[in-house]
Order: structure tokens, then C-alpha cells, then sequence
């Protein structure tokens, strides 16, 4: 995507190593990570600014587990994300 996440890349393989685990270097996508970002904006306009790293953070866990389950492609994944942060976005700030 570029530089700055392609080192990061690197150093959550790297860490992973010093703990014993091998895993493939995470790539972003980048319809997925205008997904997320879009998601980090409404969760901090709908409901607390300190919100929005743990819904991007949730989206992702969230991510993995559809792509794990139905075999979903980057698109698929995007859509995902897309929905539910339109479904956040029309209950407006502090919906519950």
C-alpha cells in the first residue's frame, strides 16, 4: 500500500518470530483499508473520538473471522466493513 505499512509489515512478522510463531506478513488491501478508515470517522463522530482505533481494530478481528468462515475475498471483506459502518453512520451520534 506503501512504505509505512509495508515496514510495519515487516515488524509484526518479525515480532511474531521473537515469540516463536511464524506468520505471513499482514498486507492491507486497499479497498478494505478505505473501509476502515471510513468506519474510524463515523466511530469517532457517532459516538466517542477514542472509539474509533478499537472499531478499526474490531473490524478487522471481524474480518478474518468472515474470510476464515466463507472464504471471503478482499471485496467481499470491504462490503462487510462497509455495511455495518453504514448502519452506524444512519443511527447518528449517540444511538445506542
Amino acid at each position: 500500500m506503501n512504505e509505512f505499512f509495508e515496514s510495519l509489515a515487516k515488524r509484526w512478522k518479525n515480532a511474531a518470530e521473537r515469540l516463536g510463531a511464524k506468520i505471513e506478513e499482514p498486507k492491507l488491501d486497499e479497498k478494505v483499508a478505505a473501509e476502515i478508515l471510513e468506519l474510524a470517522r463515523v466511530a469517532a463522530h457517532t459516538k466517542e473520538r477514542r472509539f474509533a482505533p478499537l472499531a478499526s481494530y474490531m473490524a478487522g478481528i471481524a474480518a478474518e473471522r468472515l474470510r476464515v468462515s466463507k472464504g471471503a475475498d478482499a471485496d467481499e471483506v470491504a462490503s462487510f466493513i462497509r455495511e455495518v459502518r453504514e448502519e452506524l453512520e444512519h443511527e447518528g451520534p449517540d444511538s445506542s
